[in-house]
């Protein structure tokens, strides 16, 4: 008898479980934690022995990445259904040139497309199951390019399924390759509100697991 009752909770259980959240459901909560948040901080691209300072400035969906020698101002717009990256300058801001997502800020391991978080709007996404990152629990997916336009054929992505933060992230070219990876090495509670402290973003070659080269953002106070 306490062998059926057990057997019957578990059941009711599994049953009465709330199924897990869709792809768009995941993004969309992605998208809104990113949108949300105020901030104004200095940061910088670091590789090997470069260093790269830029000042970072967030109102709600408004990004702008400011960086110096040679001046460069980015504004990041996230929209309900897609990303704008402009190019600031004094006399306006124009959008960024479509031909040069795909090129290094700075010489650096990040791309102008990555900072754009394109891959965050792409429409064929499907969730993979879940894993633990760095002790948290995270909803892992897979988001494929809708064309060519990308230098990546899909991305996977590691959600954390408390907050919504993007946890890792890898890129895969045009064969199948994995050949970007991008992982939270760090946090920082800032004003009660946590931010990325440090992100490590590997550059690998394409088919195997050997690091080419490694470029960490890193966020100060």
């Amino acid at each position: 008898m306490r062998v059926t009752v057990v057997v019957f909770t578990f059941v009711v259980a599994v049953l009465s479980a709330a199924p897990p959240p869709s792809a768009k459901e995941i993004l969309d909560s992605v998208r809104m934690l990113e949108a949300r948040q105020q901030i104004d901080l200095e940061g910088q691209l670091r590789e090997d022995e470069k260093v790269i300072p830029f000042h970072l400035t967030q109102t709600g969906p408004l990004i702008r990445y400011s960086f110096a020698d040679p001046e460069e101002v980015l504004q990041l717009r996230l929209g309900e259904n897609g990303s704008r990256l402009d190019l600031v300058t004094a006399a306006g801001s124009e959008k960024f040139p479509a031909e040069k997502l795909n090129e290094k800020i700075r010489g650096t391991g990040i791309s102008y497309e990555e900072l754009a978080l394109k891959f965050l709007y792409w429409p064929n996404a499907r969730v993979l199951g879940d894993e633990t990152v760095r002790t948290r629990s995270c909803w892992k997916l897979q988001s494929v390019a809708p064309s060519r336009d990308s230098q990546y054929w899909n991305v996977v992505i590691w959600v954390d399924k408390a907050s919504g933060a993007l946890m890792r992230m890898e890129g895969y070219d045009w064969n199948g390759k994995l050949a970007k990876r991008f992982e939270v090495i760090s946090a920082q509670k800032i004003d009660d509100r946590w931010f990325l402290k440090q992100m490590r973003v590997e550059e690998l070659q394409p088919g195997t697991n050997k690091v080419r080269a490694r470029t960490y953002l890193e966020i100060k106070r």
